[in-house]
């Protein structure tokens, strides 16, 4: 048994790595994480540099991705403004996660009244577009990247929920969980210990799907002026000064995008790779 659960395992790591477009993916998420990391190092100008003498340049040999308003570096705007984006990223789906993996497993450990009390609560949420749900809650507090993280992931967490709360009402009536209950296991190690194991491979899909959304999300709360405010370096306040001199320097708008597209495509096509690799019905 163990033997086949070692190949099985095999083959699955094979066929991630034959997809082209999960490496691709993991590729991409990678360098992301690189250039994050290492972004003071990366960075040829101090992203927050005035220089009066070089404003709105096109892209050159000196400013590969030009210049602002300001004269400052966009190519090291964008690489700082990485890092940024991953924070919120993992940050706000780290919240999100932990909110629905716990309400979902209540839900779908106990039934009954409390199944019912949390997917309610869930479906109220969910009647509210999350974008507008957002703004409505920034509105009443300070524009900063750690609000912005917060109400993303407290904002987010329902369709993990959701999912979570399948995936334990499948395992619940297994035959390891009737014989964690017989041993007198408390409900905490039978939710935690038993069943989450099991239920842990498609969370860790949804929460990779789930940073390329917030991604999107930090940028076009940004891009709105009520995310990142500068002169914090974000990609979607990036987007805002592009917007404002779009017909005299097209690449305050381009490079931002082509950062978010790339970024969000990136963790897309990770997260359908891990979705195929860790699904327990592929032979």
């Amino acid at each position: 048994m163990k033997r086949e659960s070692i190949e099985r395992k095999r083959r699955s790591i094979g066929a991630f790595c034959q997809n082209p477009l999960a490496i691709i993916g993991l590729l991409i998420v990678l360098a992301l994480a690189l250039v994050a990391i290492f972004a003071p190092l990366i960075a040829p100008y101090d992203p927050q540099a005035i220089d009066t003498f070089h404003i709105l340049e096109a892209p050159s040999l000196l400013h590969p991705c030009g210049t602002d308003s300001l004269g400052r570096d966009c190519l090291s705007r964008l690489i700082y403004g990485a890092r940024i984006s991953l924070l919120v990223g993992f940050v706000a789906v780290g919240i999100a996660t932990v909110v629905g993996t716990f309400l979902g497993a209540l839900a779908g450990f106990y039934g009954g009244i409390v199944d019912g009390l949390i997917m309610r609560f869930v479906d109220i949420m969910l009647c509210f577009p999350a974008i507008f749900l957002i703004m409505a809650v920034i509105a009443f507090l300070e524009p900063s990247i750690w609000n912005i993280m917060i109400v993303i992931g407290l904002t987010g967490w329902m369709g993990v929920a959701r999912l979570v709360r399948a995936e334990f009402l499948s395992l619940r009536k297994r035959d390891f969980v009737l014989a964690a209950k017989i041993s007198g296991a408390s409900d905490f190690d039978i939710l935690f210990s038993e069943i989450l194991p099991n239920a842990i491979a498609p969370i860790l899909v949804s929460a990779t799907l789930g940073i390329g959304g917030a991604i999107l999300t930090e940028s076009a709360l940004s891009f709105l002026g009520i995310g990142v405010q500068p002169p914090t370096p974000s990609w979607g306040n990036m987007l805002t000064e592009g917007k404002n001199n779009l017909e005299i320097a097209w690449w305050l708008s381009v490079f931002p995008g082509l950062a978010i597209l790339i970024t969000v495509l990136g963790y897309n096509l990770l997260g359908e790779g891990l979705r195929d690799f860790l699904d327990p019905r592929k032979d």
